[in-house]
């Protein structure tokens, strides 16, 4: 990789990144603006592609109910199995989607790391618990374990609709549940691509960042508004605005606890070998 396979606006952007997490002695380097540039555009679109997935569950629930409504109760039953079935389609290829982002990812940081004339490594091991943290790792655990069983109270109901409605939330609950553990697996698997002590905190940094990024649940409090407030009863919509009310505040307080991602690395580069 040399400088001028890089763009300046990524050089020049990557030297702000170093300065807002405290690395303004750090000179941006082509690699760095490389894997930057690149999580960037995989950011950008995987928001797209979580806005598309909402769109679709939203067209799957809207045309099954137009359809359902307009012939007997047989053939209803017949376009919500059906449905079902596109909607869990749907999530398949979400996951995949998901998969293909990492993967590009993963290519631009090999195909960074193999003009580097050495390899370096961390001092000590980056677990979950370094990256994510264990009040970030626990908010999505217990996000998506409220969300799932509101889902459930909503198939408590003896109205058909409202059913078919909760078993569309729990797809796609699922669907954004999977699609967020394969992103957290490649976060905390794949290999590091430094060389001296500067690239290692700044990888260090990256990986903070996007893990994140990917466990903050905003797809989670969208979901049930493409589906179930149309049909829920009126005591689980305000259980749901309580629930995303609390978790919004939850979350608020976890960042404002939290170390920032910079000092994050900082504290691992100086963690001591085991």
């Amino acid at each position: 990789m040399t400088d001028r396979s890089v763009r300046p606006a990524h050089i020049e952007a990557a030297g702000a990144w170093l300065s807002g997490h405290g690395l303004a002695d750090v000179r941006p380097t082509p690699l760095l603006a490389t894997r930057l540039a690149a999580r960037r555009r995989t950011r950008l679109a995987a928001s797209v592609l979580l806005a598309a997935f909402l769109i679709a569950v939203a067209l799957v629930y809207t045309v099954t109910r137009a359809a359902g409504s307009t012939v007997g109760d047989g053939s209803g039953a017949a376009y919500r199995q059906w449905s079902l079935l596109v909607l869990t389609a749907v999530v398949v290829g979400l996951v995949l989607a998901l998969s293909l982002l990492d993967w590009w990812v993963r290519r631009v940081d090999r195909q960074a790391g193999a003009t580097l004339p050495r390899r370096a490594a961390h001092p000590v091991r980056l677990g979950w618990r370094t990256l994510l943290g264990l009040p970030r790792a626990a908010f999505a655990v217990a996000t998506y374990a409220g969300a799932i069983l509101l889902a459930i109270g909503a198939l408590t109901v003896r109205d058909s609709t409202a059913r078919y409605a909760a078993l569309v939330l729990l797809i796609g609950l699922f669907g954004v549940a999977v699609g967020m553990a394969v992103q957290l697996r490649h976060v905390l698997t794949h290999p590091v691509v430094a060389d001296d002590e500067a690239s290692l905190t700044t990888d260090v940094i990256m990986r903070v960042e996007d893990a994140r990024d990917v466990a903050t649940p905003t797809v989670v409090w969208s979901l049930p508004v493409v589906s179930v407030f149309e049909t829920a009863h009126g005591w689980w919509i305000a259980a749901w605005l309580v629930f995303i009310a609390l978790s919004a505040i939850t979350l608020a307080l976890i960042t404002a606890r939290t170390a920032q991602s910079g000092t994050v690395a900082r504290h691992a580069m100086t963690a001591p070998v085991n």
